[in-house]
């Protein structure tokens, strides 16, 4: 099976932490020189000096607030945009009653996955295509199966991007690039620990009370690890994965209801 990354360069959003991290390990296994994109640059530094690293490879990385389109733009602008795989992936809002929610909420957070998705594709893919060669995994969650109770703003953009890679994927007919959603279910994350405390708050239960009602609805009967949704990205950022394309991808332990 044809996995090999080697000499192939890939920008990982939200690098340093969760899915993002353990998608940089592996990427970085597999042999490709890793960009890992986040704001917090001594982590950054970090970071890079942890992924693994034969002779041929060179692990760098961008900074950048992705609560903010300028940042990102420029510090795209400042990189030389060569990258064969990007992997967009970034923090889910807070929760809260989709009624209860400002519009302000929906904009900023639009801006922050979708318009940020759509800057990073417009400077990479013309590189994609000169090298017949692309892959773009965006990291959005298994709510676009199935609503997570709760999540007002976060259901309806992680629908967006959805359809937003669809559209690309089809766009990008015949030429080597493939764009696929990776819908990670309960992981254990800062952000996973972050919904449940609020969930716990908002019903007046313990953590622990939380987490087992959650874990009973998932018929693998665990949360997943970040490493097992990190492989899932890489394989779908190898070589052998070209005929996979377009697809929202669930790794949820089998929770979702639909097909």
């Amino acid at each position: 099976m044809n996995l090999d990354l080697k000499g192939k360069n890939a920008l990982l959003c939200g690098g340093t932490d969760g899915i993002g991290w353990a998608s940089a390990q592996e990427l970085a296994l597999l042999g490709a020189n890793v960009c890992l994109f986040a704001r917090n640059e001594e982590k950054l530094k970090t970071r890079i000096s942890e992924l693994v690293t034969s002779p041929e490879q060179m692990h760098t990385y961008l900074v950048a607030d992705f609560t903010s389109t300028a940042e990102v733009e420029e510090a795209m602008a400042k990189s030389d945009k060569k990258f064969h795989i990007l992997v967009n992936n970034s923090g889910g809002p807070a929760g809260g009653n989709i009624l209860d929610e400002k519009p302000e909420k929906f904009l900023k957070i639009f801006e922050q996955h979708l318009i940020v998705n759509q800057i990073l594709a417009q400077s990479i893919v013309p590189f994609m295509k000169s090298e017949g060669f692309g892959r773009i995994v965006n990291v959005i969650s298994i709510s676009v199966k199935q609503p997570i109770i709760g999540l007002g703003v976060s259901n309806t953009v992680r629908w967006a991007v959805a359809s937003w890679a669809k559209t690309l994927s089809k766009e990008l007919t015949g030429t080597g690039i493939t764009v696929n959603n990776v819908l990670p279910g309960y992981t254990l994350t800062n952000r996973l620990e972050t919904v449940n405390k609020l969930k716990a708050e908002r019903e007046s239960k313990s953590l622990k009370e939380v987490e087992q009602e959650i874990i009973k609805s998932i018929p693998s009967g665990k949360f997943a690890n970040p490493e097992e949704v990190g492989a899932v990205i890489a394989f779908l950022c190898s070589p052998v994965a070209s005929s996979i394309n377009g697809i929202n991808l669930p790794v949820d332990g089998g929770m979702s209801a639909g097909l």
